[in-house]
C-alpha cells in the first residue's frame, strides 16, 4: 500500500473543488521547487564570490564549503519536487 495522502482519491471521479485544490498543490509544488533552486543558485554564486574574493583562511573555506552545499540544496529539492510530481500524478 502507498502512504501518498492522494491514494484515497484514487479510482474515484474528482468534483470541480478537488480538480482546482490538486491544481493549487500543484502550483504550490513548483513554487517550492523554484524555492529550492533560488536558494541553491544563492548558495553557488556565494560561495564562487567568497572563494574568487577571499584572500585565504576560514573565509576561503566558507566559500568551498557553500558550492557543493548550494549542488546538494538543489538535487533535494528536485527529487522532492518529483516525488510529489508523481504522487499528484497518480490522482488525475
Amino acid at each position: 500500500m502507498n502512504n501518498s495522502p492522494y491514494e484515497k482519491y484514487r479510482g474515484e471521479n474528482l468534483i470541480l473543488r478537488d480538480e482546482l485544490a490538486i491544481d493549487r498543490t500543484n502550483l504550490a509544488n513548483e513554487r517550492t521547487l523554484l524555492s529550492y533552486l533560488r536558494s541553491s543558485l544563492a548558495l553557488l554564486i556565494a560561495g564562487v564570490s567568497i572563494v574568487h574574493f577571499s584572500q585565504g583562511g576560514w573565509f576561503s573555506a566558507v566559500g568551498f564549503a557553500c558550492i557543493p552545499a548550494g549542488v546538494i540544496i538543489g538535487i533535494v529539492g528536485a527529487a522532492r519536487y518529483w516525488k510529489m510530481h508523481r504522487s499528484i500524478s497518480r490522482v488525475r
